[in-house]
């Protein structure tokens, strides 16, 4: 099989899911919604304190986006498990792991891509700088993948159970902490005025080895769901 043929596989697995959510456009609106809301109701809870709000911006929107993205992980195989596609995926001459990897990276841009663009509009509320809010966004282009990548291996086993939600959460959400500890430390670190870019290599090695290493283990995963 030639490397021409694999990209184009790739691509085709890209553009049918993200031509599939355009179709259920009312969908995509869920998440956002959720993390716009979480985000605008913390200073309703703490009050308008300048500093306060400032102080805990990078902790709230980050966490607000990783919830935000786990509402989302469930349907990542779900629908392709359901209508039996998934099995198609897997009896493929293509590699699975690199299908896998386009269905990951649509699902990124379905969902992590737009509350990355929406969350500097959000830090404006909380009174964050202009380089403070710089350093948000990269932290969120750089970690939002990783949680994509890492949540596709336990949405890859629990894809067969019925009510997969709470496991999926249980298995996932200590693995995001590792994320959640660098990206707002980086941006607390901004906030203060020291350097960031040991959390940023940090954070640039994660997204590296998330790349690398997860495809595999998620398609084992599928492939042993379905056995």
């Amino acid at each position: 099989m030639t490397d021409s043929s694999t990209l184009n596989a790739f691509v085709a697995i890209v553009r049918r899911d993200l031509l599939l959510a355009y179709r259920h456009r009312a969908e995509l609106i869920n998440p956002l919604a959720f993390f716009v809301l979480v985000v605008t109701l913390f200073p309703l809870g703490v009050g308008a304190e300048v500093e306060l709000l400032k102080r805990i911006a990078p902790g709230v929107i980050w966490v607000a986006a990783l919830l935000a993205s786990l509402l989302t992980m469930d349907s990542l195989f779900r629908s392709d498990f359901e209508d039996g596609s998934l099995e198609l995926m897997v009896m493929s001459p293509h590699p699975l792991s690199v299908l896998v990897l386009g269905k990951v990276t649509a699902h990124w841009l379905l969902s992590g891509a737009p509350l990355s663009l929406v969350a500097p509009l959000l830090a404006m509320m909380f009174n964050m700088d202009a380089e403070a809010i710089k350093i948000l966004l990269l932290t969120l282009l750089l970690g939002t993948p990783v949680l994509s990548l890492i949540g596709a291996i336990a949405v890859a086993l629990t894809v067969g159970l019925r009510k997969g939600g709470v496991l999926l959460a249980i298995l996932v959400l200590p693995l995001y902490v590792p994320v959640l500890i660098f990206a707002s430390n980086a941006v607390d670190a901004a906030m203060a005025g020291f350097p960031v870019s040991g959390q940023l290599y940090m954070m640039s090695a994660m997204l590296f080895l998330a790349i690398t290493l997860t495809p595999w283990p998620t398609a084992a995963a599928l492939k042993m769901s379905l056995s």
